[in-house]
């Protein structure tokens, strides 16, 4: 009897990852949208991987440019990256990502990169060098334009 109980325990054990791991494949990225007129994201990223940044963001600026999404180049029209003067006091550089959306869009960097890369391995690598840099959201803020002092 125990020696059943063992195999079965063993047999579910190693088939529950399996388990896991296809309905864990089967969940839709979620998009990140934004609302309102103007958006400012502030993104936070390691001093000595700030080059690594800036090479997903050229990745990403690329993705842009060539996805067959409609939207997707009326996203890069209305998104500017800004790399603060001065590194933070715990030594992060902050990019300021001054954001026009468009209504619907995803801007999930690493989404808007995969809709454009299909290959796998060049996704993970890409992934790998983005977590690498430790990109972190600090805040967003979103709202309607106030006053457009140039009109």
């Amino acid at each position: 009897m125990r020696r059943l109980f063992g195999v079965f325990l063993a047999g579910a054990i190693l088939t529950l990852p399996a388990f896991s791991q296809s309905a864990f494949a089967q969940q839709a990225p979620q998009k990140f949208t934004i609302e309102g007129q103007t958006a400012i994201l502030m993104v936070s990223v390691k001093a000595d991987k700030t080059a690594d940044y800036e090479q997903v963001l050229a990745k990403l600026k690329d993705a842009l440019s060539k996805s067959e999404a409609p939207e997707a180049k009326q996203q890069a029209a209305g998104w500017k990256v800004v790399k603060t003067a001065k590194a933070q006091p715990d030594g992060t550089w902050v990019y300021i990502h001054v954001i026009n959306p468009v209504a619907g869009a995803d801007y999930s960097v690493l989404q808007s990169i995969y809709a454009v890369v299909k290959d796998p391995m060049e996704q993970r690598s890409l992934y790998d060098l983005y977590v690498a840099t430790g990109a972190k959201n600090l805040t967003l803020l979103t709202g309607d334009v106030a006053m457009d002092m140039g009109k």
